[in-house]
């Protein structure tokens, strides 16, 4: 008697445009077209992409608000022999998008992943940053709390790459200016789009700009990396306690501290009052 296998499907992640419409690969067309369904963050927003090809598939939402529970049902559609294509709303998923639940649960269940190649903003953006990008690290969106924005940009060794707000760019830049004004930086703002824009420039002049000139859209920063021997805030911080601990007063001690660091001393000072880490 001849046995008959379950059929089995597949995920298949598809990156997609950016901004431009027409950056979009013959494969991932292709991946589209023939899926049984297509998982997309803004169904509104996918339709303008395959109604600008001529691609009907069906289309299911997932987003970071449903994701877990879409991803055991996907999951189990795709064992049951179905093609789900994945997409975000540009770009390619799961880089600071949607997705990462729908791929762990097809690992783990041993269903087949295909990844197809295609834009990201990340690597437009470091390419078109003109920095060095033999050693480099994203870092998603960067964080809001100013001790941590400052901890992994006063640290980082190699180039990094990070989506940040236009609303906070200007005070980004403004930060990475107190301590190294001369600090390389890129900003990539509404790439492969109609008012696509790089400013390449130091920390300094850049932050001078952006202050004047908010922007506007989706911004990439790429930070160059720290100039060797700089000092964390937190570095800074333990050595004015030891200082103090020594029997050091507070204000000279915070005043040495920063001619040592190139940190501000009525930051330090502030800091050190207030209790921070």
């Amino acid at each position: 008697m001849t046995r008959i296998e379950a059929p089995v499907g597949r995920l298949v992640v598809c990156p997609t445009p950016i901004g431009n419409l027409e950056d979009i690969t013959l494969r991932v067309l292709a991946a589209l077209e023939r899926a049984d369904v297509i998982a997309c963050e803004d169904t509104r927003h996918t339709r303008v992409l395959l109604a600008r090809h001529g691609i009907a598939t069906r289309l299911i939402s997932f987003h970071e608000h449903n994701e877990r529970a879409r991803a055991e049902e996907l999951a189990t559609r795709i064992s049951e022999g179905a093609v789900v294509a994945l997409v975000s709303d540009a770009g390619t998923p799961l880089v600071s998008d949607p997705g990462f639940a729908l791929v762990r649960a097809c690992v783990a269940a041993e269903l087949p992943v295909e990844v197809l190649p295609g834009p990201s903003a990340v690597t437009t953006a470091l390419v078109a940053s003109g920095l060095p990008g033999e050693r480099w690290r994203f870092v998603g969106f960067l964080p809001r709390a100013r001790g941590e924005l400052e901890s992994l940009l006063a640290d980082a060794s190699e180039t990094i790459v990070a989506f940040e707000s236009p609303r906070r760019l200007a005070a980004t830049l403004a930060l990475l200016a107190a301590r190294d004004p001369a600090r390389p930086v890129a900003v990539c703002r509404e790439l492969t789009k109609l008012h696509e824009e790089v400013r390449r420039g130091s920390a300094g002049e850049l932050a001078d700009h952006y202050r004047e000139s908010p922007p506007r859209g989706e911004v990439v920063l790429v930070c160059g990396a720290a100039a060797p021997g700089q000092v964390s805030r937190e570095e800074a911080l333990q050595t004015l306690r030891a200082l103090i601990d020594a029997g050091a007063k507070a204000r000279p001690a915070a005043v040495a501290v920063a001619r040592l660091t190139g940190l501000g001393a009525n930051e330090l000072y502030g800091e050190l009052t207030s209790g921070g880490q």
